[in-house]
């Protein structure tokens, strides 16, 4: 009797660099014209494949209107993602703006699953998930694309936020390259915390720790030491103008007084440190 064959002795795992794009607005193009649609995706599969092998990737699969590449090295995926956005923009620039064809790319680095020629897994999944959140014509890549290539080019990279992933427990922080000429560094969320925002957040300090010193001097009001003096001004020219034969303003100066004593005494040098231990 003829035994079944087990397909799962001929799926390997490797780690790699996935490179995944589709057309955006891919049915309004087949609808408006077909055969030119079809004609300029050849055209743009052709260009993106050679961009592609020249960084020594390989082109997977080609589903429906998409393109799925894995590259052992991610500078050199985003640096032929970088290429190929920039090859299609200059063959778009001769066409009518409802005969352009804009490709996003989402780029991940990750685990899969190698049955033949196709990739499968996480990480091919992760990449799609990113593809799709692209603009067209942009690229966007996984945290940690991000870490290994952030220090590579003369681009800029922006943090779009944790993305969530269908079957995937923890969102995948992701950044989008800045290809429009203006690079902006990317805000990258503390180390150990879950990405909530583009904008880094300075952690508490720890309790007790004491405010610095400068925060001292912000209780005062506005003018500094010249309120004080103002104040014991007031009240020597009311008694001087009052009348009275005796003299009594010293006695509202004196707490005025005391605030000025303790603002000298704040800033005297042993107070800023001055005398402390080398």
């Amino acid at each position: 009797m003829t035994q079944p064959h087990d397909t799962d002795a001929r799926v390997r795992r490797r780690l790699c660099t996935i490179f995944c794009a589709d057309v955006a607005g891919y049915s309004r193009l087949m609808e408006d014209d077909e055969p030119g649609t079809l004609d300029r995706l050849r055209q743009y599969r052709l260009a993106m494949r050679g961009l592609i092998e020249r960084h020594d990737g390989r082109v997977v699969n080609t589903w429906g209107d998409a393109v799925i590449a894995e590259f052992a090295s991610p500078v050199e995926a985003v640096q032929a993602a970088v290429e190929v956005q920039r090859e299609l923009t200059s063959r778009n620039d001769g066409l009518p703006e409802d005969r352009r064809m804009h490709f996003r790319i989402g780029v991940n680095l990750g685990d899969v699953m190698v049955d033949g020629d196709d990739l499968y897994g996480e990480g091919v999944n992760i990449a799609a998930r990113l593809q799709a959140l692209a603009d067209p014509g942009g690229v966007i890549v996984s945290g940690t694309v991000y870490e290994l290539v952030r220090r590579k080019f003369g681009i800029g990279f922006e943090f779009v936020g944790a993305q969530t992933v269908k079957n995937i427990e923890e969102p995948v922080p992701s950044y989008r390259l800045v290809l429009d000429g203006n690079p902006r560094p990317a805000h990258r969320p503390a180390a150990g915390r879950t990405p909530c925002s583009p904008w880094p957040c300075a952690p508490a300090p720890p309790p007790g720790t004491p405010a610095p010193r400068g925060d001292r001097h912000r209780r005062w009001p506005a003018g500094g030491i010249r309120f004080p003096l103002s104040m014991i001004g007031l009240f020597f020219m009311i008694n001087l103008f009052s009348g009275l034969d005796t003299i009594w303003f010293q006695w509202p100066s004196i707490p005025f007084l005391l605030m000025l004593f303790w603002q000298f005494a704040d800033r005297s040098p042993r107070h800023r440190g001055g005398g402390g231990r080398g």
